[in-house]
């Protein structure tokens, strides 16, 4: 999915902060997950698959250097076809982020792997979001908080986790005053009373063991033949 704005926000101080934090977290859950194919589905510009040692890795979208040309609401893949999905800030931005999430459940086999990453609407990158109006990204997306992504990832039969937040610093445009900021990374987040400006969760696709259900055959009684004696013949010989 093609978003507006995306690759130069990803150039400014906001967005090597964002995409620093991401990077790290991402490559560290992505590194001990293994099968044969892994997909990217979204900002195609930056692999978040570099630190996964799956053999096929590939990014799709319907714009920018992607390996399959697609719209992400009718994904080209297999069913159970996909080992690993991640998914950085497309849902956001999406027209149809149910669509996706269905399409994602479809192609990943059971045991399967999702990780999604958003912006936090409860925080202050989420009170920016609510009052800037110039349209510009990442400020014109309709942040998902993480309550609702659970909820909508375990209609579809996802075991998910609780989710890690950071970027807890101020959404300030300005490399400098981001350094100023950044101790709050390490502050607790109760003590601050709110979140960080994005989120990563990870979510696995359980797959229920079907019981299958035979007729209920009648199983009535065979009466058993009773045996008649045979009878002899009388020898009156010849």
């Amino acid at each position: 999915m093609s978003i507006p704005g995306l690759e130069g926000w990803l150039e400014s101080a906001q967005g090597r902060y964002v995409l620093g934090w991401e990077s790290s977290r991402v490559d560290a859950a992505v590194a001990d997950i293994f099968g044969f194919n892994a997909l990217q589905l979204g900002m195609p510009c930056h692999d978040f698959l570099r630190a996964n040692r799956i053999p096929l890795r590939q990014k799709a979208g319907d714009a920018g250097p992607v390996d399959a040309l697609c719209e992400l609401t009718a994904l080209p893949f297999a069913a159970h076809s996909t080992d690993l999905v991640v998914l950085p800030h497309v849902l956001e931005f999406s027209q149809d982020a149910h669509q996706i999430l269905r399409e994602i459940e479809r192609i990943l086999i059971p045991e399967g792997q999702l990780i999604v990453l958003g912006f936090n609407p409860v925080s202050l990158w989420g009170l920016r979001n609510r009052l800037d109006r110039s349209g510009s990204f990442p400020w014109h997306g309709a942040y998902i908080s993480l309550p609702r992504l659970k909820d909508w990832l375990k209609l579809l039969g996802f075991e998910v986790d609780r989710g890690i937040a950071g970027c807890r610093v101020p959404p300030c445009e300005r490399q400098a005053w981001l350094r100023r900021w950044r101790f709050m990374e390490t502050a607790d987040e109760h003590w601050w009373g709110f979140p960080g400006g994005v989120y990563m969760l990870r979510a696995i696709k359980r797959t229920h063991a079907m019981r299958l259900i035979t007729p209920a055959w009648r199983k009535n009684a065979v009466a058993g033949k009773a045996l008649r004696p045979i009878a002899q013949k009388e020898n009156h010989g010849h």
